[in-house]
């Protein structure tokens, strides 16, 4: 099937303040932040996209447009809802430090598919209703635009956790062992076997080889050669 390159949005106020902004409005980038997602539009612009698809967040929408204004064409670009941040429910809006006290929270460090946030969402629904826009994205890119097309889906830092944790059939309740910062990349490719994750977190790097590659859907035996650029 196509490539799905997840980019979390860059750096905003709440995140260099400690304050979790959840889907509260009017958080944007700060300076940093579109650097950092300008930096990742520049990365990305070797790479013809298909789409890039953006939680309707202001923060991520920015972070799509800095991505979309570096490619040589026009993807496509709309906006899906099971892309949006945690609803956080009573917790929206407080400082993290504050936060760390509550009981809730080692449940949310150490067994997160049992934790639903006061007046909120549980971190299993928010896990299943991203998987399932993800693939559904990823199925209609591949449809419209060949096996070959990459496009790219901005989230939040606990939603891209939580796909890459389903594709690397990781438990929900490992995904805090993964780390997605501000503008990162993490690449992954769903086939009809399962799904190949080819990088995560990365902030700088070469990715022109995703222009011109199929991926295979097997694993080379021994590893293989690795990807090449063109």
């Amino acid at each position: 099937m196509a490539t799905v390159i997840l980019v979390r949005h860059g750096r905003t106020t709440a995140n260099a303040t400690g304050l979790l902004a959840g889907r509260a409005a009017g958080v944007s980038l700060d300076q940093v932040g579109s650097e950092q997602a300008a930096l990742t539009g520049e990365r990305l612009a070797a790479v013809p996209l298909a789409g890039v698809v953006s939680s309707p967040l202001e923060r991520c929408q920015q972070t799509a447009q800095l991505i979309l204004d570096r490619q040589a064409g026009t993807p496509y670009a709309p906006v899906e809802p099971d892309l949006t941040e945690c609803d956080y429910g009573q917790w929206q809006g407080r400082m993290l430090s504050d936060l760390a006290t509550e009981d809730l929270w080692s449940a949310v460090q150490s067994q997160p598919s049992a934790v639903v946030f006061p007046g909120g969402e549980s971190m299993a629904g928010m896990q299943a209703r991203a998987v399932a826009a993800i693939r559904r994205h990823d199925a209609a890119f591949e449809t419209g635009y060949g096996p070959g097309a990459v496009w790219v889906a901005v989230s939040h830092g606990d939603v891209i956790k939580a796909i890459l944790a389903d594709a690397l059939g990781m438990h929900l309740d490992l995904f805090q062992r993964i780390n997605v910062g501000p503008a990162s990349v993490s690449i992954v490719r769903y086939s009809a076997t399962r799904p190949s994750v080819y990088a995560t977190n990365t902030d700088a790097g070469d990715l022109s080889w995703l222009s011109n590659s199929i991926l295979s859907a097997d694993a080379p035996v021994g590893g293989g050669a690795g990807q090449q650029a063109p």
